[in-house]
């Protein structure tokens, strides 16, 4: 499977982009984050930290009728580069089959983030994908 349409897509845009406009296209996305519900809010198991991440963010999935949604707990204001991120990725992946998940190439966090000089949070983020690449595994047969 090739890297999903969405992605593609988003990576072609940031490539355009100069370094204050890819800033500010992360601002944006980040605040389309999808808001967690309360059901998993109320969660207190630590099994959904990913503490690679230099983030505080916990990252919970749900799976139904054969497609996975991913939703995020992270303070967006105070980390709005890996908010941004996490927004991108899953507006590519959520309420897909499990596959579309497990196509992001293992050079993703690179490329998008490649050009913005935020290396050091590119283990943080490559920790993100594999956590949801993970949750993707437990749920193909």
């Amino acid at each position: 499977m090739t890297l999903p349409q969405r992605l593609t897509t988003v990576l072609d845009r940031f490539r355009t982009l100069s370094r204050e406009d890819k800033m500010a296209a992360l601002v944006s996305y980040a605040r389309k984050l999808e808001p967690l519900p309360p059901h998993l809010a109320a969660l207190s198991d630590d099994a959904f930290a990913v503490h690679e991440c230099q983030t505080p963010v916990r990252i919970f999935p749900e799976f139904a009728d054969g497609r996975l949604h991913f939703y995020a707990e992270i303070n967006a204001r105070q980390s709005p580069t890996v908010a941004a991120f996490l927004s991108i990725v899953f507006s590519a992946v959520n309420d897909e089959p499990p596959e579309v998940t497990l196509a992001i190439p293992p050079d993703f966090v690179r490329t998008m983030m490649g050009g913005l000089g935020l290396g050091t949070r590119e283990v943080g983020l490559e920790a993100l994908v594999a956590r949801l690449k993970r949750h993707a595994r437990d749920v193909t047969p």
